[in-house]
């Protein structure tokens, strides 16, 4: 028996150590593009690279919370899913409302400064979606982290495809149309990681991930 929780304790810090590696390295990843997207978007002048800009702060604030909360109870963990899907539901809110303003000032968008930066933030957030995908099943808290990094791939893309189609119609439409999906995706992410750590926290108390094998 205690064997059994020697192994366990081994390949617990070995999959904790891992894990904290991956998110540092995507946390650095997240504030750097930060700083990019948002002076970027302060030269152009242009709301969509502002607003992605705040997402990838959310990213990097989610990534710091995960890396707080990585050796802590079951039940701080699904708190920590609890509050990204507060980030999500939050980012879908801001989509809509920017989308809104577009409509009712006729604003259209930069598209060139739109793809450059785009592609930009697609790589960075790939980079950070291949190195989250292994650990995606390792607990809630680790797959709300994924959830997040799969977002910003699709808005990522939809913002490259809305970028040139506003190049080619010299038109708002590409940018709402796109705007209001991923507001969607976040949406819909949020409801699903607030469900699942109300759950998580509810039925993990104070328990630690060991405690099943002594």
């Amino acid at each position: 028996m205690d064997s059994c929780c020697e192994d366990k304790a081994g390949e617990l810090a070995q999959l904790r150590a891992s894990q904290s590696r991956v998110l540092y390295i995507a946390l650095a990843i997240n504030a750097v593009m930060f700083f990019v997207e948002f002076t970027a978007g302060w030269i152009a002048g242009s709301t969509a690279l502002l607003g992605d800009s705040l997402d990838m702060f959310g990213d990097a604030s989610v990534y710091a919370l995960t890396l707080f909360v990585l050796d802590r109870s079951r039940r701080a963990r699904a708190g920590a899913a609890l509050i990204k899907g507060g980030f999500m539901l939050l980012f879908g809110i801001v989509v809509v409302s920017d989308a809104v303003r577009k409509l009712l000032i006729q604003e259209v968008p930069d598209a060139q400064w739109m793809g450059v930066i785009g592609v930009l933030a697609l790589i960075a957030n790939g980079i950070c979606f291949v190195l989250l995908y292994r650990h995606r099943a390792d607990d809630l808290n680790m797959r709300s982290t994924w959830l997040c990094s799969r977002n910003d791939l699709v808005a990522n893309t939809s913002v490259i495809i809305a970028a040139g189609l506003v190049a080619l119609t010299n038109t708002l439409w590409p940018d709402i149309i796109v705007g209001v999906a991923i507001a969607a995706l976040f949406l819909h992410s949020a409801w699903q990681v607030i469900r699942e750590s109300i759950e998580e926290w509810r039925a993990g108390g104070e328990s630690s991930d060991g405690d099943g094998c002594c």
